[in-house]
């Protein structure tokens, strides 16, 4: 009969898009644990995963809304193993030696970032350093390198001291057990201190917040997947500009232009980052940095420098909420070190428990989880054959949670960083290693250990009572919602 056969259809249809809706809708398990008693905190990571084998869609899907929540325990071990995603090779290497070979050794092999990543940044980077390659990385590399140099990095303490305060005294202005959100106040710090480092004192907060914004909303907007890669596009396909990906790029291009111009028109801060490149250009013709070029790489540092260390301190905050022995240690190492006067930038190296707690941050939450490369010829690593384009993947977040290269790997313990003992080379690699080393390295070390010592001086965070914390990879490792805190005065 025609009703009971449409009312069969109907409920199997509904049952269907429900069951569809719910594969779907990937969740991501988040172990989390704690043990006053022991000093013991193991902080929000996502569970082991356990899904069914030879389920390549379901997988891609599960990669596509949380990178971090698809690796199972037997990845969590020193080896290099290979798998095919819709007929293309990946492969996991994930021991020091082998990730030597891949970073160090065969680098020029493996210099060319994956098609993800090219895709996902060229619109908002063009060819700045972090995505270039081949002759355009060779010749800016050692420019870039040498603005962000540690020789430099005293002369930007100032900026860094001067900025944390104003920030400190803004919250001290808000009352006892005020709530705020860690990721946002951190982002704010860390963009203004690139932003007076970078372009001087012309960007203002209003820039400097809309450019923040700007990067924020960019980063929620692009895929993390670039699928024309599987469909056998070896270099990918360009992103989709969707009105709000291009007023997202638009707003950030047009300010840091303006300040760009300005530079070049002589009216810029002598002492800035973006004056070194333009006198650099103009000192060195053959360089090519037009203004889109000198943007370009204006915008790289940028978002290097402000992204990666708010989200370190963000992830740190939460960290000593949850072991208060450790913040503890830091606050008596603050008061030995410094007394009542504000931590500068020539204390930092006195800083041991501080620079540990951004050490063991920086190994639990590494900012960019997946290091990724394209192989650009075929070669061997640990003995798996790797083709022509294939996938090279270095992931931080499962190196650093192995346990033979640091016991108890999930475990919050910055004691592993204090005195001489130092990582097997190549089992730490935040910034990542080799050629391709982060060349803000020393910056933003320091940017973190500084902020932290001249926070936690005066305050506690905890945070909001409720609230799930869940780490989310994007193109960066963030907190899902950010990290809601209160507030407290010591």
């Amino acid at each position: 009969m025609p009703g009971s056969y449409s009312v069969v259809t109907g409920r199997k249809a509904r049952k269907f898009c429900t069951n569809m809706l719910a594969w779907l809708d990937q969740k991501t398990e988040i172990v989390e644990g704690a043990d006053q008693s022991s000093q013991y905190f193991e902080p929000a990571h996502a569970a082991y995963y356990n899904g069914k084998p030879g389920q390549p869609l379901k997988l891609m899907l599960q990669a596509r809304s949380d990178f971090l929540s698809i690796w199972r325990r037997a990845d969590y071990r020193e080896h290099v193993a290979e798998f095919k995603l819709l007929g293309r090779q990946l492969v996991i290497v994930n021991s020091p030696d082998t990730i030597r070979h891949v970073v160090a050794k065969r680098h020029e092999n493996f210099e060319r970032k994956t098609p993800q990543m090219r895709r996902a940044l060229e619109y908002l980077l063009g060819d700045g350093l972090f995505i270039s390659d081949k002759e355009t990385w060779k010749q800016r590399r050692p420019l870039v390198s040498d603005i962000v140099h540690k020789n430099r990095v005293p002369a930007f303490g100032a900026i860094m001291q001067n900025t944390a305060s104003e920030l400190a005294e803004r919250w001290q202005s808000l009352g006892e057990g005020a709530e705020v959100n860690a990721l946002f106040e951190m982002a704010g710090l860390t963009a203004e201190i690139i932003s007076r480092s970078v372009f001087g004192n012309d960007l203002g907060q209003e820039g400097a917040n809309a450019v923040t914004e700007g990067f924020a909303s960019y980063q929620a907007l692009v895929d993390s997947i670039n699928l024309g890669y599987f469909l056998g596009f070896d270099e990918g396909l360009p992103i989709v500009k969707t009105p709000n990906l291009r007023r997202s790029v638009k707003r950030i291009h047009r300010i840091i232009d303006q300040v760009i111009e300005d530079h070049l028109a002589g009216k810029g801060d002598n002492s800035s980052m973006v004056e070194l490149l333009v006198r650099r250009q103009q000192r060195n013709p053959e360089l090519k940095l037009d203004v889109v070029a000198l943007r370009n790489e204006a915008a790289t540092i940028f978002m290097a420098g402000h992204e990666t260390t708010a989200a370190t301190l963000t992830w740190a905050w939460y960290l000593l909420a949850g072991a208060p022995w450790v913040e503890a240690a830091i606050h008596a190492e603050i008061e030995a070190v410094c007394g009542n006067r504000v931590p500068s930038v020539d204390d930092v190296p006195a800083l041991s428990w501080c620079r540990a707690v951004i050490e063991e941050t920086l190994r639990l939450y590494p900012p960019v989880p997946i290091l990724a490369r394209q192989a650009a010829e075929a070669d061997e690593i640990g003995g798996v054959k790797v083709r022509k384009a294939a996938l090279v993947l270095i992931v931080p977040w499962l190196l650093h949670r192995t346990e033979t290269l640091f016991p108890e790997p999930h475990r919050f313990h910055p004691e592993r960083f204090l005195g001489e003992a130092r990582p097997t080379p190549y089992s730490y690699i935040p910034f990542a290693a080799g050629p391709r080393v982060c060349p803000g390295l020393q910056f933003g070390l320091t940017e973190a250990i500084l902020c932290l010592a001249i926070l936690a001086q005066r305050f506690r965070m905890r945070v909001k009572e409720g609230h799930k914390v869940q780490p989310q990879c994007r193109l960066t490792l963030r907190p899902r919602d950010g990290m809601p805190v209160t507030l407290h005065r010591r």
